[in-house]
């Protein structure tokens, strides 16, 4: 599991490990990691010079405090493998003294003029560089930059080779992964001792690139943490595994409610998604022509013209493709008692809050209307919007997106990190909504089932696209089972 803590969790982490090692030790070990990284990347990166860290150009964005310390503390290192280091200081009066004259010692230059960073040798420098390093703002910085270090990070995003934030991009929000001003997009961070909120949760993780995590020995000194994402052998671990007592009603029976006249292909993709997601029974409710194309597809699947008919079930998966006019329906699924998934038109027909087990899955616009807000604003401040209607409607929020986010009611959170493009396409989310719902079924909450769904869902559509290029949500499907059986081999 990757572990994301607040600044707070981070700082007194810090001062605990810190009393127990000598002065400066902890910067040192933050310094090496993020040299070695940096030569590492530069020894890929530089084939016309054979690659290596001898020869390359190398230019550190130095801002006041233990970031920019951080920066110079490498960028001594890599002087001293040859490298030709070049710092520009955003506040000559305040940089990190013993890693200036570190710096210095190992033949690094400062190119930036007291009264202005960006002066001409400084924009040279930044033209000429193979790797950026921003060390500008640390976790104590404040989110969005002032007018000269935005200029350092556009000229740097320009002009020069790849960027290297140091901890988190210089000028986001660290604690909300929220980016409201001008800020770095760095193509690597290296972060330190844990990974910082910033880093997993939209907007603020786009800006991240690629995170390389350094050990710096924190893990004994962290609480709880406030974000996490998943990795396979978390995956592999929560998905269900029949026992050998196992029949079709052990292993769990989900309810599908999707599709309409309209929209008859959101029931055979969410009823897909549900054959695929470990319940041993799927029921469909839904008028008779859509059953018919659903049974067309799943022959193993039972139907049934509404949510009385179908019989017992252990979770309802809701709101496909429903259409409008189906508030009855919705209501008596989540009268059965049981947990319920709730996708698309099922979110306009919620009460005001939830005395069920749910899950509820909304895009960036469909959350927006349910909570009276603009889109662009959950856009920009997903987990703030994300946490508001998981209290709102008690209910986990499964907000889907680049980096779809999961949080519960009590404000656990996890962030999935194998979204891919392949997913935006029509369709998908029935996908997902069909296969979340069994796994809920099977008895996994919906914080593992959501979470658990997105991960397998995201790996899908990479092994869709890696076979079409842009597949459909059909291919996506058709994916489903292959990954699930990788997970679990």
């Amino acid at each position: 599991m990757i572990r994301a803590h607040a600044v707070a969790d981070v700082r007194e982490a810090e001062a605990a490990l810190m009393a127990e090692l000598p002065p400066g030790t902890l910067m040192q070990r933050a310094a090496a990691g993020l040299a070695a990284v940096c030569a590492q990347v530069l020894k890929g990166g530089l084939p016309e010079r054979g690659g290596g860290t001898y020869g390359a150009r190398v230019v550190l964005l130095v801002g006041a405090g233990d970031n920019g310390g951080d920066a110079l503390w490498a960028g001594a290192r890599l002087a001293r493998r040859g490298a030709r280091v070049d710092a520009i200081l955003t506040r000559h009066d305040r940089a990190h003294p013993e890693g200036l004259a570190a710096l210095r010692a190992a033949g690094g230059s400062v190119v930036s003029d007291p009264a202005s960073p960006l002066g001409p040798e400084a924009r040279r420098a930044l033209s000429r560089a193979d790797i950026v390093i921003d060390g500008i703002l640390g976790i104590g910085g404040q989110a969005g930059l002032r007018a000269d270090a935005a200029e350092l990070a556009e000229v740097a995003a320009a002009e020069a080779g790849l960027v290297v934030a140091v901890d988190l991009p210089s000028g986001v929000d660290p604690d909300t992964g929220e980016a409201p001003g001008a800020h770095v997009h760095a193509d690597i961070t290296v972060t330190f001792g844990t990974h910082k909120i910033a880093l997993l949760v939209d907007p603020a993780a786009e800006a991240a690139g690629h995170v390389e995590f350094v050990d710096i020995g924190l893990e004994p000194y962290l609480p709880e943490p406030v974000v996490e994402a998943l990795e396979p052998g978390d995956v592999t671990m929560m998905l269900p595994y029949p026992d050998r007592q196992a029949d079709k009603y052990r292993r769990g029976v989900l309810g599908v409610l999707a599709g309409s006249e309209r929209y008859p292909g959101a029931a055979v993709l969410a009823a897909g998604g549900a054959i695929h997601g470990g319940a041993g029974m799927v029921r469909y409710a839904g008028p008779g022509a859509v059953a018919d194309g659903v049974l067309a597809h799943w022959p193993e699947i039972v139907t049934g013209p509404g949510v009385e008919a179908v019989g017992r079930v252990q979770a309802w998966a809701v709101g496909s493709g429903l259409g409008d006019g189906r508030g009855a329906d919705v209501a008596a699924a989540l009268a059965a008692g049981v947990p319920v998934l709730a996708d698309a038109d099922a979110l306009a027909y919620l009460p005001s809050r939830l005395d069920v087990p749910a899950l509820l899955t909304p895009h960036a616009g469909e959350l927006a209307r349910m909570l009276g807000v603009e889109r662009a604003d959950v856009e920009a401040r997903r987990w703030h919007h994300a946490r508001e209607a998981a209290s709102r409607w008690n209910a986990t929020i499964l907000l889907k997106g680049s980096t779809t986010l999961v949080v519960t009611p009590d404000g656990e959170a996890r962030v999935n990190p194998t979204g891919s493009p392949a997913l935006a396409t029509a369709g998908s989310g029935d996908v997902l909504a069909g296969f979340a719902g069994a796994l809920l079924a099977t008895g996994l909450s919906p914080l593992d089932a959501g979470s658990v769904a997105a991960y397998i869902h995201g790996m899908a559509g990479q092994a869709a696209a890696s076979r079409a290029g842009a597949p459909s949500a059909s291919m996506v499907l058709d994916a489903l089972p292959t990954v699930v059986a990788a997970m679990c081999s």
